[in-house]
């Protein structure tokens, strides 16, 4: 089979394609023959090696533990192994493979049965493949770490990347009053996802304009923690999901520790397959939808992975096969 190959960390140079070996399921695995692939910015980090904590978390000290990225994949399930039970050959399904080693970027690749779902109808490989690690980050951390409610004000910054996107409209789904922080090509865009209130960065900062919010979900940016802080209305809570990696890092180790209205804490999210059932019957009804920026052939992944360092992408970078 055809796969993107990296054995070492480096930009997007190092990235080959190859001929390899195709994975044989076993017990318990479902061989899926890839049509998509969504890019994602731990796949960033796993490809890059920096900084040199990721490659304790998501790789090896000193070569890639895992030599094919993309975590999120959709596709046709071409042959199962003993004791599967959920999934048979010709199943559309999609899934998020980083708790078991990624490989996504292939022809071919094998994942227990527990980490695909069935593809929502009426939703493209595509779109179905720019999902999973996003979405069910932006559930995770407004329902679980935000303890999201009906009626409440939520903010989200960086609203118009893969994950804020969903975060926005997931917020939406859950009955809150929206106000999306983006730059100003993506202003409509938020509004057509959904937001009630949409803050150009450029023009106003929402940690001076006085508006106070119950939950802030941080999808993007690079910010010090006392801004956060000081949107959030007494009792708020602030959850850093992504944008630099300082800032990230602060709301694990500072968070608990800066004192204000409301409190600043970080998400790791995992990969759920109840959470992503949840979402697949959202994608479903249309309450949510993918925002997919580029799509890129297999052959041109490095491509890919040069638009997604830019850091401009509207919701997804997608590679396709097929």
């Amino acid at each position: 089979m055809k796969a993107i190959i990296y054995t070492r960390y480096g930009s997007p140079d190092v990235l080959q394609l190859k001929e390899t070996a195709a994975p044989q399921p076993g017990e318990g695995e479902v061989l899926v023959k890839v049509w998509a692939t969504g890019l994602n910015a731990a796949d960033r980090y796993a490809l890059s090696g920096k900084p040199f904590i990721a490659r304790l978390m998501i790789g090896g000290p000193r070569r890639p533990k895992h030599t094919i990225l993309g975590a999120d994949v959709a596709g046709v399930v071409e042959a199962a192994g003993s004791n599967v039970s959920r999934f048979r050959p010709g199943d559309a399904v999609y899934g998020d493979l980083s708790g078991v080693g990624s490989g996504g970027l292939a022809e071919y690749v094998c994942a227990p049965e527990g980490v695909w779902a069935l593809k929502p109808a009426g939703v493209s490989f595509e779109q179905a493949a720019a999902v999973p690690m996003a979405a069910v980050t932006a559930l995770q951390g407004l329902r679980d770490k935000g303890q999201i409610r009906a009626g409440q004000r939520v903010l989200v910054h960086g609203a118009s990347g893969g994950v804020g996107t969903f975060a926005l409209q997931i917020a939406k789904a859950l009955g809150a009053e929206v106000t999306a922080v983006c730059s100003p090509r993506n202003v409509d865009m938020a509004y057509a996802l959904g937001a009630d209130h949409v803050i150009d960065y450029t023009r106003e900062d929402f940690a001076q304009n006085k508006q106070r919010y119950g939950l802030i979900f941080v999808a993007n940016g690079n910010r010090p923690l006392g801004d956060y802080q000081r949107a959030l209305a007494p009792g708020g809570i602030g959850v850093v999901a992504g944008g630099a990696l300082g800032q990230i890092f602060q709301a694990m180790l500072l968070g608990p520790l800066v004192a204000g209205r409301g409190k600043v804490t970080s998400l790791s999210a995992k990969p759920d397959s109840g959470d992503l059932a949840t979402i697949g019957e959202w994608l479903e009804k249309g309450t949510i939808r993918p925002v997919i920026d580029r799509c890129y052939p297999l052959a041109e992944t490095a491509e890919a992975f040069r638009y997604l360092e830019k850091e401009r992408a509207r919701g997804k970078v997608v590679v396709v096969q097929g």
